[in-house]
């Protein structure tokens, strides 16, 4: 079994475990604004508006029968170029992914570099040899392909987008992340994406609270004012 992380962040994900409350408790949490959505047919099922049209045009993933696919959003409040700031930094994923102890990567950073990553405790993983398929500085784009390591992620692709909005008045991200990855013998499809979504909102969580205490910092102006 791949098994669940030991992690203490709180989950805005739509797919949640059943709980005593049944259908009427279910009922009551839907009805509550969320921060994070998730959807694991990918492809912009779901998704309605600009938001359906940024992952049917930059998330475009081809999951075979042993595989599965999610894609999860989230609204920050802070501009794209200082989100994109710490995304962007392939080499230095420590600057926002709480799970990362250290980071070395081989060579220039360039496309096709790779990248070992050492994992914190709690997971069950300790390294990870991660390559980078495309970085796209105009578009906000993100692609990396796991290619070694020691843990279960095996043929794990990921793709996150950036795309500017407008928050409360002010400039503010739409961040995407959809991932593709292998089903493991002795697991499920839903089990799988339970486990790589729950990582990847502990990102996404983490990346909101670093980026929205430097937009504070920066003090950014209402966009009335710009």
């Amino acid at each position: 079994m791949i098994g669940r992380p030991e992690v203490r962040c709180f989950f805005y994900g739509e797919r949640r475990r059943k709980t005593k409350g049944g259908k009427k408790q279910r009922n009551k949490k839907k009805k509550k604004k969320k921060k994070m959505n998730g959807n694991k047919n990918g492809g912009g099922a779901g998704f309605g508006g600009i938001v359906g049209e940024y992952i049917r045009r930059h998330h475009k993933h081809d999951p075979k029968d042993h595989q599965c696919t999610s894609t999860l959003v989230r609204h920050i409040k802070a501009p794209v170029h200082l989100v994109w700031s710490l995304v962007r930094r392939f080499d230095q994923p420590q600057k926002y992914k709480p799970f990362v102890s250290r980071c070395v990567v081989q060579g220039n950073l360039e496309i096709g570099s790779l990248r070992e990553v050492d994992v914190k405790s709690g997971l069950p993983a300790t390294t990870s040899t991660e390559r980078l398929e495309l970085l796209d500085d105009d578009e906000h784009i993100l692609s990396i392909k796991i290619i070694g390591g020691d843990h279960r992620l095996r043929n794990y692709s990921s793709i996150i987008s950036l795309h500017p909005e407008i928050i409360d008045g002010r400039p503010g991200t739409v961040v995407i992340e959809s991932f593709v990855v292998d089903v493991p013998e002795g697991n499920t499809k839903d089990e799988t994406c339970y486990f790589v979504e729950a990582l990847i909102q502990c990102n996404l969580k983490s990346l909101c609270d670093v980026s929205e205490r430097l937009a504070v910092q920066d003090r950014t102006e209402p966009i009335d004012r710009l």
